[in-house]
């Protein structure tokens, strides 16, 4: 049968640093991703169902997008009965996502109008 390829490698390949930075960015660089994120920094914990109603997306999306936030440090999860509960893993999250907020008030209309990055 042939599927998707795995969210993880079983071994992965080491990477330099400026590759391995990078990737964490295009973790974050993913518009649902980085919303999944500010949600779980507003609410503090919710549980799956309640994050794909608060953004309109299905629960294959945001069960995919927490797989890869949970695997990569950004959330943890914590089941309560039939429940999967989400919360941001690390507090320095916060921190770096808001730094990204402040370096784009004064530079959002440049990075809107890049046309190097996704249109």
């Amino acid at each position: 049968m042939v599927g998707r390829p795995a969210i993880v490698e079983l071994k992965p390949t080491p990477l330099p640093d400026v590759e391995l930075v990078a990737r964490m960015f295009r973790t974050l660089g993913d518009a649902t991703r980085l919303r999944i994120m500010e949600l779980l920094i507003d609410e503090g914990e919710l549980h799956q169902m309640e994050i794909v109603r608060r953004l309109g997306a299905s629960q294959a999306r945001v069960s995919e997008h927490l797989a890869c936030l949970t695997w990569c440090g950004f959330v943890a999860a914590r089941t309560e009965g039939r429940k999967t509960l989400y919360r941001v893993a690390d507090k320095r999250v916060r921190s770096l996502i808001s730094s990204a907020h402040r370096f784009l008030a004064s530079n959002e209309a440049a990075i809107a109008s890049c046309r190097r990055i996704d249109p």
